[in-house]
């Protein structure tokens, strides 16, 4: 009989779409495949899904979103992680299908590192996990050395190397300072590499769903500032795992994924980077995002964005995007609408509603209009120069336009890989979580980006982002070093990943009913 496997993703868009293309891959190893989400994350879930036979989706009751789960005096605090609602609900689940001729009991299951309260629900049931990593290997890396590394003792000037990571990616002290203060209901998160993790600011992801801490954080972010020579927390939440995945490939993160594996004894697949089949099929052609993604809601059409591209010059547009679920403070927005119309350069600003600032607690009041907020009259004053998108942008078209030269980015990882995959050069701005890692990995390591700023402890100001817009989209090495990184997804998926996720096959075949005893 068919084997079952189960893929549990954290909530939020950037966990949502690696993990539906992951369970694609798996399917395709002849493998029944169950993507386990909440009910509310229905929507989001393209009807293309539907065309692989042993693909299913199985919806479980939505959880309170965290706002009323916790009426205390910090309402933005994340909700407990053991959620009685959803845990009640998967054994039920695991118990349903151990019943059903049809549908066994899972072989195993690929739980998201942020997911980690659902390991006592399986382990309960003996079904064997899988640590799912839907970021990339660098920043679990960094965190791992970076811990083994004793830096409370980096003093101003000093660079300090990490052992088993490449010379490039040592830190600074002004690596470890940390972000200005931002107050509740503005961008939070973690201030920077290292720095001293706060509250978790900013609303859930956007679809709600899972229990577990708002935001698109990293996993090493939940928690508190671990003990000199401790390792990640990640480390600790997914210790029962009997391996793990990453959403890289060797091409991209090899000395990273190899630190990993000597670090963690146990099998490291690098399965990624998980984006559509379209995306890797039409290298070199528009790529039209309505095709294979749900459209969320937008001021444009596909068909105007494509018009406003095709009017500029080639390599000429700067894509300017905080992805969906973080965003800057107002200040910085102003700061950003003042260098985009000051540039005498064509850009497409996307901007998320609420994003990174939903509004102040619950009973506090606010100043701010939605006016202060974004851009006012912004698109009046720069004319055809520019395209303010308000929602869902058509980012994957966007990328693979060749007008666009370069992408100003928060360094999320689904957009990076988009980026790197389409040869664009990135203007790193990174907001919190494994953002940090992955822009000291695109501009230090990879080489086919910038930094806007060298010291994340100031704010950024106008005259920062008109420099660093300048100097990426100037810079002739970055672009030739882009494009050749790209070049090497020209054929398509990598092969690295094809032959990392036909291992997990034969390892998940060969274990068979064994596997249980791995843990």
């Amino acid at each position: 009989m068919t084997q079952e496997i189960w893929v549990v993703p954290f909530f939020g868009q950037g966990q949502l779409l690696p993990s539906m293309e992951l369970c694609k891959h798996v399917a395709s190893r002849n493998f029944r495949t169950t993507l386990i989400i909440p009910s509310n994350f229905s929507s989001a879930v393209p009807s293309s899904i539907h065309q692989y036979p042993l693909l299913e989706i199985a919806e479980l009751p939505s959880s309170p979103p965290p706002l009323q789960q916790h009426p205390g005096p910090d309402p933005l605090l994340p909700p407990h992680k053991h959620d009685n609602q959803m845990a009640q609900s998967l054994e039920n689940l695991i118990s349903t299908r151990s019943l059903n001729p049809v549908s066994r009991q899972p072989a195993c299951v690929i739980v998201d590192v942020m997911m980690s309260w659902t390991a006592e629900v399986f382990a309960k049931f003996e079904v064997p996990t899988i640590g799912f990593f839907t970021s990339g290997a660098c920043s679990a890396a960094m965190e791992y050395a970076m811990w083994k590394a004793h830096l409370d003792d980096l003093k101003p000037g000093e660079i300090r190397l990490l052992q088993g990571l490449p010379e490039e990616m040592a830190l600074t002290h002004s690596d470890l300072k940390s972000r200005p203060h931002r107050p509740p209901g503005g961008r939070g998160g973690p201030p920077g590499l290292g720095g001293p993790p706060g509250p978790m600011g900013g609303p859930p992801g956007p679809m709600g769903g899972f229990p577990g801490p708002p935001g698109d954080v990293g996993p090493s972010k939940m928690m508190g500032p671990p003990k000199p020579g401790a390792p990640p927390p990640w480390l600790e939440e997914v210790k029962g795992s009997i391996a793990y995945m990453i959403n890289t490939c060797d091409d991209l993160e090899h000395p990273f994924i190899q630190y990993l594996v000597d670090q963690v004894k146990k099998p490291v697949w690098d399965i990624g980077p998980l984006l559509p089949e379209l995306y890797w099929k039409s290298a070199g052609s528009l790529l039209h995002d309505h095709e294979i993604r749900t459209n969320r809601g937008s001021n444009v059409t596909e068909e105007e964005v494509i018009a406003w591209l095709d009017s500029k010059p080639p390599g000429s547009a700067v894509y300017v995007s905080f992805g969906s679920e973080v965003g800057l403070e107002m200040e910085e927005n102003r700061h950003l609408a003042n260098a985009l119309e000051a540039l005498n350069r064509p850009f497409i600003w996307v901007i998320q509603p609420g994003s990174g600032r939903p509004g102040p607690p619950p009973g506090l009041p606010s100043a701010d209009t939605e006016e202060d907020y974004f851009p006012h009259d912004l698109d009046k004053r720069v004319g055809q120069r520019g395209m303010i998108i308000r929602g869902w942008a058509p980012q994957l078209l966007i990328l693979s336009h060749p007008s666009v030269g370069g992408f100003l980015s928060h360094c999320g990882w689904n957009s990076t890989m988009e980026a790197i995959g389409r040869g664009i050069p990135i203007l790193a701005w990174p907001i919190r979580g494994d953002q940090d890692y992955n822009a000291k990995l695109i501009v230090k390591h990879l080489k086919v980006g910038c930094m806007i700023s060298d010291d994340f402890s100031q704010s950024i100001k106008k005259d920062d982002i008109i420099k660093g817009i300048e100097s990426l989209m100037r810079d002739e090495d970055v672009k030739k070093r882009a494009a050749l990184l790209s070049a090497k997804f020209k054929h398509g998926f990598p092969a690295s990943s094809v032959d990392s996720l036909d291992a997990f096959r034969d390892f998940i075949n060969q274990k068979g009913s064994r596997l249980s005893s791995a843990t």
